[in-house]
């Protein structure tokens, strides 16, 4: 932009909203981190033209269909790698990466792997229904022991993944939870997902009302939310409820809950949040009620002076080319070769 193009105007939540007819069942989660995320954009001061969401299969890859912006609805599990080849043919563009529980965590467990140990920059939104919603109700990667559906009719035998816990496992460097219904703080840990640079993994619990309503009903519902959620915030206290903590069970590293008041316990025995505590954010991603409250918010942030797999990448190819144009002919004679001669066989080269 010259000095004398106009500026562009501030964009709204309707300019991020395509002309889609949204289709999901009435009362699922998925609508409200649509209305978050165009509701988000704005805000952050992005572009549409720059804009792209990438997902896979499953109920929430309808996504970039909802978006006025540029998008890919690609195959089931391979979201990463699409999104892993546009960042690298165009780092500029502001990319989020949108899956489920099942095209997330199974089909596309190996590709989301290497997508969160690489460290792009980009944003992945994880649905956590835990149930395959579009193909009618099989139990997923994180349904509960236990669970029965039409794959199951018996119960899950299976044990479930724990999402953060298993970004944090792959070396992701950005892991957050957030709530469907939860709008403002599920806004505000997406902008810091964004802030970040690299990859900004955001596990969002998501109810689907046809094949496993209120699944997260024992921590989401209004009246037992403030007692089973634990909103974290760096450097403060882990407090929730009624004066309830978290502090180290004293001689282990076993977190145990307290009353801040009871048995001599006082805010300064409170484990503090440290965002940057990988080992930490490990013990918080494992926490489930009734023992414990769930964790949402950022669980761990640190940048750990890692470059962003493409910014790395092109450094390298950068310096490739300032060595100047290789040989191919030369490279693929060097060093122990053969010739093949149709008369006499094999001679070493």
């Amino acid at each position: 932009m010259t000095p004398l193009d106009p500026p562009n105007p501030p964009l709204t939540r309707k300019d991020f909203t395509s002309d889609q007819e949204v289709r999901w069942c009435p009362g699922c989660g998925d609508y409200a981190i649509l209305a978050a995320v165009q509701r988000m954009l704005p805000e952050l001061g992005v572009r549409r033209e720059n804009t792209v969401f990438i997902s896979g299969i499953g109920c929430s890859s309808r996504f970039p269909y909802y978006m006025n912006t540029y998008g890919f609805h690609t195959i089931h599990g391979r979201a990463p790698a699409v999104a892993t080849g546009l960042k690298l043919a165009n780092p500029q563009l502001d990319v989020w990466l949108i899956t489920g529980d099942g095209d997330g965590l199974s089909i596309g467990g190996n590709h989301l792997i290497h997508v969160l140990r690489r460290n792009l920059n980009l944003q992945i939104i994880l649905f956590n229904n835990r149930i395959y919603g579009l193909t009618k109700g099989q139990y997923s990667p994180t349904s509960l022991l236990g669970k029965r559906s039409p794959s199951s009719p018996m119960g899950s035998v299976d044990n479930p993944i724990a999402p953060a816990a298993f970004a944090l496992g792959c070396g992701a460097r950005f892991v957050a939870r957030g709530v469907d219904t939860d709008a403002k703080n599920l806004i505000n840990t997406l902008k810091r997902a964004h802030e970040f640079q690299g990859t900004g993994f955001v596990e969002v619990f998501q109810n689907c009302p046809v094949f496993n309503d209120g699944a997260f009903d024992h921590f989401t519902a209004k009246d037992v939310a403030a007692q089973q959620q634990l909103h974290l915030e760096h450097g403060k206290p882990m407090r929730f409820g009624d004066g309830k903590g978290l502090r180290l069970r004293p001689g282990s590293l076993d977190i145990e809950v307290v009353t801040v008041g009871e048995n001599e316990v006082t805010e300064a025995d409170l484990l503090v949040h440290d965002e940057t505590n990988r080992s930490q954010a490990f013990l918080l991603a494992n926490l489930d009620p009734p023992t414990f409250p769930v964790a949402v918010g950022v669980l761990f942030c640190s940048d750990e002076n890692l470059v962003p797999f493409e910014v790395g990448t092109h450094e390298q190819n950068k310096q490739a080319r300032a060595r100047g144009l290789g040989d191919l002919n030369a490279l693929m004679r060097k060093g122990h070769t053969w010739k093949v001669d149709a008369d006499h066989g094999d001679e070493a080269g």
